[in-house]
């Protein structure tokens, strides 16, 4: 019987391991946070940055852990991996097979030096490599370092223009604040406080006064006019402290603290530990000091130790002697600013300005003794030579002061200078012998000389100056002049001449400007021969034959503009020379002669003018006119003449001829020069001439009959038939009238005097609607007219037609924006209130139109603005001097408002103007029975009538 089997015993299972240590419950808190991680987040918080999580600017570079363990084992590779036998208690052993720290920042250059070489040792040869490398890198960064800064410099500097900031936003308008007056800065608001924590109502609490405070108010405002028993025991001379009102002088003292840096961070700077002080910007400071307060005083103390500081430790330095010496002037302290700037003698001897300074504080008995001493130290100090001899008070000692100077200085010519003027002129006369003699290069001492001697001996001088200066042309002109001055006037060109081929000879280059200046100069000091002889040598240097005559007119003109006649006279004397024919020199010069010279010179201009051009029309008839206006008729007539006999065939000198027979009152004469005119073929001009000869005879069939031929010769001439029209609308034949009118504008349909005579005609006979009619039929055939336009506006006016007038105005400036006289209308239609604001869109749409300007000065004139009306006026009548209508509303003005001196201003300009046009004046000036009155009696007349008007337009406003 088998044995039964033994039961197994169990194996015993081995221990559980131990369980691993749980780590800190706060040890996160020790351990760097994930990327990106917000405490709170999932709760709904929201994270935020301080600067103390960002840490500084450039983050410190990862370094190894250098313990004490580490710092005891051997040096290893250069990679950072720990060395051999190391444990750090990790059973895996997985940092010594990586053979680097996990936790180690990576480097993005080195790396971790995982490689072949990580735990190589770190020898002398490994150092050396590493050196030499570095100064590789270094020399490769030097030679990329100034591109690299100039690209960051530009990159910069395009950051800073597209992100400026705001103090350079607003640098334009703090430049501009500069300009401000002190009434214009005072006159700044003051801003207040509006931000919401202020407008919002504050709780007050009101708390009951103690009686003390009451009491103590009472006491202090009281007047008591018994002495207190403790006065009264000490005789009434004292004040018992208990009753002086308490200051805090704690908060005085930091106060005047406060004030005093304020002040001294403006005289001093910090550098090392060192005060520095400025002693030339201090000097300055102290001119424009006073002192005023505590505050100030203490200033000076401190200024005091700054300067003592200055001159002990740099006694050398003459500023700093000179501005603690003016610190104490200023302070009050006389004696010891002289103490002071005499240590500053002592100490800078040789320095002119610390004896100037020692002088000027001495007393005046020391004064002599102290600018001694520093002549004594610097005797070739001409500063203090000049400083002696000013403190002499005879001139006898003034000039042994100066000479005994001259005798260190000889070649001072300020001391010359000096000792000339103290003497007579005898002795000025010796002593500037010897100053030559010392001073040979100086042109003054030479010309100087030459004015107090003789005319032999002078011009003995000047020769030895020309040997001493051989490029100065002062001499030159300074000797053309003697001559001048001594009758030799043959002699001035030829001095002139000698001088510039003696400074072309010397290499001097003739600068034309600077001599024009000079003749310019002799002008000036009478001397017109060597203005003369300057301008005849020296204007054409330097100009090509093509642009001589265009420059010599503009330098000419120039010189007329600065008030130098002469020289402008000079210069069209050469052109003329140069240019006997151009007949625009002659005009020129024969207005030169007009304004600036005489009758009997202007005479000779334009004889001579005629003879060199003969088929100048204008120059005869200006001839001929400067005659007329002497007074002159025959001479006038016989110059006519001989300019006939030039230009025979001349409509020009025909007209002048009648013209000065006619203004004479002799018709016969003109009509017989007129017939003949007619006879040789005259154009239409003769024959309206002709007409208007007959028209104030009063011969009317012959006026009709000489207008009708004119007019199968010249149908196109509109003149004609205007004053055909006009003849028979005077002699009452209005449907004549009217016929030739039409048949004028079939002939002339674009001018628009026709239209305009036949609106005005077709209103008086048949009324508003055909003129109306004729004026819109004009206004097709002529668009952009203004003149129509105004016709059409002020016959709606006359019938008191406001609305249309308006309309029409409207239309009229849409199709005629820029025109003067539409604007001048509209602001005259507006009404008061309105008329300000036409003004200022007539002045935006058309600034220079002389109609608009005169019709604001009215506007100025009603407003009782003298000033700005009468400048507005002048300002209309510069722009439009042919207007006559304007000359007459300045003269009204100044009748009203001006003086008699600016009413004769007026009138001589007007005069001058010789005004031709003008609503109102070519009425009054082409009357029959006005026809030959001057321009004075025109403008009279003018006035009147614009009186008139204003008296008419004000019945039809009040009506």
């Amino acid at each position: 019987m088998a044995a039964p089997n033994p039961t197994p015993t169990p194996t015993p299972l081995p221990p559980p391991p131990p369980p691993a240590p749980r780590p800190a419950r706060y040890d996160f808190l020790n351990s760097k946070p994930p990327p990106n991680y917000v405490a709170g987040l999932g709760r709904g918080a929201t994270g935020f940055t301080t600067r103390s999580d960002i840490g500084p600017a450039r983050a410190a570079p990862d370094l190894p852990d250098r313990s004490a363990s580490s710092a005891a084992a051997p040096a290893v590779g250069r990679g950072r991996g720990k060395p051999p036998g190391e444990d750090d208690g990790d059973d895996d052993g997985g940092d010594e097979e990586k053979g680097y720290d996990e936790n180690q920042k990576f480097d993005e250059f080195e790396g971790n030096d995982a490689g072949l070489f990580s735990n190589a040792d770190y020898d002398d040869d490994d150092r050396e490599a590493d050196a030499v490398w570095e100064s590789i890198d270094q020399r490769m960064d030097s030679r990329r370092k100034d591109r690299r800064e100039a690209r960051l410099k530009q990159e910069i500097e395009k950051y800073r223009a597209s992100n400026p900031k705001i103090t350079e936003q607003f640098a334009d308008l703090k430049r501009k604040l500069a300009d401000l007056s002190a009434q214009e800065w005072e006159s700044i608001p003051e801003i207040g406080d509006y931000s919401l924590r202020n407008k919002k109502k504050r709780f007050e609490s009101f708390v009951p006064v103690p009686d003390t405070l009451l009491e103590k108010a009472r006491q202090e405002q009281e007047h008591v006019t018994a002495l207190d028993p403790k006065s009264r025991a000490a005789g009434g001379t004292e004040t018992p402290w208990a009753q002086t009102h308490v200051t805090d002088l704690t908060a005085v003292g930091e106060g005047r603290g406060t004030v005093l840096s304020l002040k001294l961070d403006r005289l001093s700077d910090s550098v090392s530990g060192l005060t520095v002080v400025d002693p030339k910007g201090y000097l300055t400071d102290l001119k424009s000091m006073k002192i005023t307060s505590d505050a100030e005083i203490s200033d000076i103390k401190k200024a005091r130790l700054l300067l003592k500081s200055v001159t002990q430790t740099n006694p050398k330095h003459p500023p700093g002697w000179i501005a603690a010496a003016r610190l104490e002037e200023i302070a009050g302290k006389l004696q010891a600013a002289r103490e002071l700037i005499q240590r500053g003698c002592e100490e800078c001897p040789k320095n002119e300005d610390v004896w100037l300074e020692a002088c000027r504080l001495a007393s005046p008995d020391e004064a002599k003794a102290v600018i001694a001493r520093g002549v004594m130290s610097i005797p070739n100090s001409v500063k203090l030579w000049l400083q002696a001899a000013k403190l002499e008070t005879s001139d006898l000692n003034k000039s042994r002061v100066l000479r005994k100077g001259l005798e260190h200085i000889p070649d001072s010519v300020r001391l010359w200078k000096a000792v000339v003027e103290l003497a007579n002129e005898e002795d000025a006369r010796l002593l500037l012998h010897r100053a030559v003699e010392c001073c040979p290069l100086h042109v003054e001492l030479w010309l100087a000389l030459a004015r107090l001697e003789t005319y032999d001996q002078a011009r003995k001088v000047l020769n030895k100056a020309r040997e001493k200066l051989p490029k100065e042309p002062t001499i030159w002109i300074t000797a053309a002049k003697l001559e001048e001055a001594n009758g030799n006037t043959q002699s001035v060109s030829k001095v002139i001449e000698r001088c510039i081929r003696s400074l072309q000879r010397e290499g001097m280059e003739i600068d034309r400007e600077a001599w024009l200046k000079e003749a310019e100069a002799a002008e000036r000091a009478g001397s017109v021969l060597t203005c003369q002889a300057i301008v005849k040598n020296t204007i054409g240097v330097g100009v090509d034959d093509e642009d001589r005559k265009r420059t010599w007119v503009a330098d000419a003109e120039e010189c007329k503009k600065r008030g130098s006649i002469e020289t402008a006279r000079a210069i069209y004397a050469h052109a003329l020379t140069v240019f006997l024919t151009k007949k625009s020199i002659w005009l020129k010069a024969a207005q030169l002669e007009k304004s600036h010279g005489t009758r009997e010179s202007l005479d000779a201009l334009l004889k001579k003018a005629v003879n060199y051009n003969p088929r100048a029309e204008v120059l005869w008839l200006m001839a001929a006119k400067e005659k007329w206006l002497a007074g002159d008729v025959p001479a006038a007539r016989a110059i006519l003449q001989e300019a006939y006999a030039a230009i025979p065939n001349s409509e020009e000198i025909w007209l002048a001829a009648f013209k000065l027979e006619f203004e004479n009152n002799e018709p016969e004469r003109a009509r017989m020069l007129l017939a003949k005119a007619r006879e040789r073929g005259g154009t239409e001009r003769v024959w309206m001439k002709s007409a208007i000869v007959e028209r104030e005879l009063g011969n009317v069939s012959e006026e009709r009959r000489l207008l009708e031929e004119g007019l199968k010769l010249f149908p196109s001439f509109f003149k004609l038939w205007l004053m055909l029209g006009q003849m028979e609308d005077r002699l009452g034949h209005g449907a004549k009238a009217k016929e030739v009118y039409e048949n004028g504008l079939k002939h002339c349909p674009s001018c628009i005097p026709l239209w305009l005579s036949l609106a005005s005609l077709e209103e008086r006979i048949s009324g508003l609607s055909k003129s109306r009619a004729v004026l819109t039929m004009a206004r097709k055939k002529n668009p952009a007219t203004p003149e129509l336009w105004r016709a059409a506006i002020r016959a709606e006016l006359r019938h008191g037609n406001k609305k249309e007038a308006d309309s029409l105005l409207a239309k009229a400036l849409q199709e005629c924006p820029t025109s003067g006289i539409l604007w001048s209308a509209a602001i005259e239609m507006a009404s008061r209130p309105q008329r300000k604001g036409k003004s200022s869109d007539a002045i935006k749409r058309c600034d220079h139109d002389p109609h608009v300007i005169a019709t604001v000065s009215k506007l100025f004139w009603i407003d009782r603005k003298v000033g700005t009306a009468r400048n507005w006026l002048n300002r209309a009548v510069t722009l439009a001097p042919d207007i006559g209508d304007f000359w007459a509303l300045y003269y009204k003005f100044e009748l009203q408002h001006g003086t008699p001196d600016t009413q004769k201003d007026v009138l001589k300009r007007c005069v001058a103007a010789e005004p031709k046009h003008g609503e109102k004046w070519q009425a009054i000036s082409k009357a029959v029975e006005n026809s030959h009155l001057p321009v004075e009696a025109l403008l009279k007349k003018a006035v009147v009538a614009l009186d008139a008007d204003e008296i008419l337009n004000a019945a039809v406003a009040g009506a």
